[in-house]
């Protein structure tokens, strides 16, 4: 099935689609990392709404495979620059339900699945061993779009793990050896000795901790989300159904 491919500008910058300077968003920047507020007027949540009028999302123009999908709009989300498009929500919960999310980047994807890597002793990877199912959120919001994903959670194998660990910043394999991820730590300056002893004994050369490595998402449920006007957005759904996908438009 051929899919309309939309173009969106990439002048799109920074902040919610707006063009800003860079002088202004220097400005902007170090004003938000000041003690003092920017406005003492106060901030009406309420009233912060926006209208969705970049595009549309018919089935006829969608890939018969969320994959394919999928790759199609992270492709546009690369292309318009949108920040960190691989950075996704991850969405676990304990033995008795208790929900927990996190951003965390996604590192590789095809038809086997969505791969990311962490600390499997963190909370995530303890509540991933207690209950290995788990949800994946893209927000491309610059994009008006959203992207879900539901499904099982596989660890990747040790192989694969090195591969990818190999690959990093040697301070960043350092890192994994210098934090003891999602415990209580007297203070800052704890991690940061935990480094300097972890770069004393490995050098430029850490190999990867047992504890650290990848998991798999392998989805049994996409949902893609475009806004429309009115609140009436575009959801489709592709839910798998034995060996093939099942493409349902949801009410907004």
């Amino acid at each position: 099935m051929k899919r309309a491919r939309q173009a969106f500008p990439l002048v799109w910058l920074f902040r919610g689609g707006r063009r800003i300077p860079m002088r202004s968003f220097a400005l902007h920047s170090r004003h938000t990392q000041s003690k003092s507020p920017v406005s003492k007027t106060p901030i009406e949540i309420a009233a912060l709404r926006r209208d969705y009028t970049l595009a549309s999302l018919l089935e006829e123009n969608m890939a018969r495979d969320p994959v394919e999908q999928f790759a199609h709009w992270f492709e546009e989300a690369h292309a318009c620059e949108v920040s960190e498009p691989n950075a996704m929500i991850l969405a676990t919960a304990d033995a008795k339900g208790r929900p927990a999310a996190r951003v965390v980047l996604l590192k590789s994807f095809d038809t086997l699945g969505f791969v990311f890597f962490t600390n499997y002793e963190s909370r995530k990877g303890r509540e991933l061993a207690q209950n290995p199912h788990a949800s994946l959120l893209f927000a491309w919001m610059d994009l008006e779009r959203q992207v879900r994903l539901e499904g099982r959670i596989d660890k990747t194998s040790a192989q694969e793990s090195d591969d990818y660990f190999d690959s990093r910043p040697a301070d960043s394999r350092l890192g994994a050896w210098a934090s003891p991820q999602s415990q209580v730590v007297p203070d800052r300056a704890s991690i940061e000795q935990r480094f300097a002893d972890a770069k004393q004994q490995y050098g430029d050369s850490p190999p990867r901790p047992l504890h650290w490595g990848g998991y798999r998402l392998v989805p049994d449920v996409f949902e893609f989300w475009q806004g429309r006007m009115n609140r009436l957005h575009d959801r489709v759904r592709y839910r798998k159904d034995g060996s093939r996908w099942v493409i349902e438009r949801l009410a907004p």
